[in-house]
C-alpha cells in the first residue's frame, strides 16, 4: 500500500514539476511545504524533470511559513536586496562550556563512574572522538547551534561507525528501539558523493534518496539501505567545519568519507539542551557523550555486539 501511495505521488509530483518546466523553461527549482520532505522523490527530480539545480530548506514544514513571511517583508515591504542564501540549518538555540558546566555540576554523583575530560583543542577533540568511532564506539556529538528543521545535520547527532554490518542493529537494541527496517543516514564529505552515490549532487539538508553505487555497498552496509539507495547528507567543509572535520578525520583512520547519522534521541523530541543529551545518554546504550569540548566516556564502554 505504501508503495503504490508514493508511485501515485511522484506521478503527481513530477507531472506538475514537468509543466512547470515547459511553462518557464527554467533549469532551477526550489520546492517547500511538506511534501518536499520526501527524500525518495526529491532524488528522482533530476531523472524525471527537465531541472538541474534543486533548492529544498531545511525546513520545508509548516514553520517554513514564519521564513517565507519574514522574508516577504523584509524584500517586498522594506525593499531589501535579495542577498540572504539560506546554506546551513544552524538557526536553534547554542549553549556554551558555561552550560555544559553547569550540567554536569547538577549531575556529578550520576557521573561519577564516567571518565570526564576537556580540551581547547580543536584536533584533539576530533582525533579522539574519530578514533572512539573508528572502534566501533557509539557517539552522542552535541555541538553549536540546534539544526531548525527535522534532520539532525552534525550538531545533535548520534554517529558511528558505517562500515560495520551490524550497526543498525546495535543502534536499535540500544538507542533507538525502532523497526529494523528503517534506515541509518550517511553524512558523506561534499568532495565524495559522486564517488560513493551514482548522483554527484550536494545534499546538506538530508533531503533526496541517491542510489549508492554498487561497488560502495558493501563498503558502508550500516547506511545503505535494503534497496540499495542512502539518504544522504553532504558535509561542506566551508559551512560546517567541524562535522566537516570529524568526518575528515575519519576518512584519514579508515579511508572512508561516510559517517553513520541519526537524530539525538530515544523515542522523544530530538535533544536541544544539554541537560537533555546527558539525560538520553545515561539512559541508552551510547559510548561516548561530547558536550563542546567535553568528552565523557563510559570507563568500560558497552558491548556493541548483538
Amino acid at each position: 500500500m505504501a508503495a503504490s501511495v508514493q508511485a501515485m505521488y511522484e506521478r503527481a509530483l513530477f507531472h506538475v514539476l514537468n509543466h512547470a518546466s515547459a511553462l518557464t523553461g527554467c533549469s532551477r527549482l526550489c520546492l517547500a511545504g511538506g511534501c518536499a520532505l520526501n527524500s525518495l522523490a526529491n532524488g528522482k527530480i533530476f531523472d524525471y524533470t527537465q531541472f538541474e539545480d534543486v533548492y529544498i530548506p531545511p525546513h520545508a514544514h509548516d514553520a517554513g511559513g514564519s521564513v517565507g513571511s519574514a522574508l516577504y517583508l523584509y524584500h517586498h515591504m522594506l525593499d531589501h536586496a535579495r542577498s540572504f542564501k539560506m546554506e546551513t540549518a544552524d538557526w536553534g538555540p547554542s549553549y556554551g562550556p558555561e552550560a555544559v558546566e553547569a550540567v554536569l555540576r547538577q549531575n556529578s554523583d550520576r557521573l561519577a563512574g564516567f571518565a570526564i575530560s576537556r580540551t581547547d583543542s580543536t584536533d584533539e577533540l576530533l582525533d579522539k572522538t574519530a578514533s572512539h568511532l573508528a572502534a566501533g564506539r557509539i557517539v552522542g556529538w552535541f555541538q553549536g547551534r540546534m539544526e531548525w528543521g527535522p534532520r539532525a545535520l552534525g550538531n545533535r547527532s548520534i554517529l558511528a561507525d558505517p562500515r560495520r554490518a551490524d550497526m543498525r542493529d546495535v543502534l536499535n537494541v540500544k538507542i533507538k528501539l525502532r523497526e529494523r527496517f528503517r534506515p541509518f543516514a550517511p553524512s558523506i564529505l561534499e568532495e565524495y558523493t559522486g564517488e560513493y552515490f551514482e548522483k554527484d549532487y550536494p545534499d546538506p539538508f538530508m533531503l533526496k534518496v541517491y542510489p549508492v553505487r554498487a561497488a560502495k555497498r558493501a563498503v558502508i552496509p550500516a547506511v545503505t539501505h535494503v534497496d540499495g539507495t542512502g539518504r544522504l547528507q553532504t558535509v561542506c567543509r566551508r559551512t560546517n567545519p567541524l562535522y566537516w572535520g570529524l568526518i575528515e578525520r575519519f576518512r584519514m583512520l579508515t579511508g572512508v568519507p561516510v559517517l553513520l547519522n541519526t537524530s539525538f534521541n530515544e523515542n522523544e523530541p530530538v535533544v536541544c539542551a544539554p541537560k537533555e543529551a546527558l539525560e538520553c545518554f545515561l539512559r541508552t546504550g551510547m559510548d561516548v557523550l561530547v558536550l563542546g569540548n567535553t568528552m565523557i566516556e563510559r570507563v568500560a564502554p558497552t558491548e556493541t555486539g548483538v
